[in-house]
């Protein structure tokens, strides 16, 4: 189950390969995303000297008056990766036409673990297409839904 989605990524963008990453997080911030407050909207994953940082995510503090002064909401983040993963991301990001995104955070037991994705930005007929498509879906299950 899905506690934040980024929800046109699927729209914007054709998925070439999908991972799955723990994120270090304070205690405040995992509240807020259990919580289902949160951003991934403008966020990208990086790649920096063997270690992977999303970037762009915000993640409003859970109780403000309780939070540090200092606290920055779309702070960089690390991403637990193995080292084969991070050595394919840093392939994928060097690559010209593709960018890393995440897609959505949700629980695993009880870990918080985000959904990044490498992709290719679609075109505006490609896009077109995409939705051509989901509504012809639509239509089709509409009409065998219906009972004669």
């Amino acid at each position: 189950m899905s506690l934040i989605e980024n929800k046109k990524a699927r729209l914007n963008y054709e998925f070439l390969a999908e991972y799955d990453a723990g994120v270090e997080l304070f205690g405040f911030e995992v509240k807020a995303l259990r919580d289902k407050h949160g951003k991934l909207e403008g966020g990208r994953v990086l790649v920096r000297g063997g270690e992977v940082f999303v970037v762009g995510m915000a993640i409003p503090p859970y109780q403000p008056k309780n939070t540090p002064q200092s606290y920055d909401e779309a702070r960089p983040r690390r991403l637990l990766l193995t080292k084969k993963e991070i050595g394919e991301l840093g392939g994928y990001e060097h690559q010209k036409g593709l960018t890393i995104i995440p897609v959505s955070v949700y629980n695993k037991g009880h870990k918080l673990k985000l959904q990044i994705a490498v992709v290719r930005g679609k075109k505006k007929h490609d896009k077109r297409q995409t939705i051509a498509a989901r509504e012809e879906k639509r239509s089709m299950e509409r009409s065998l839904k219906t009972k004669y």
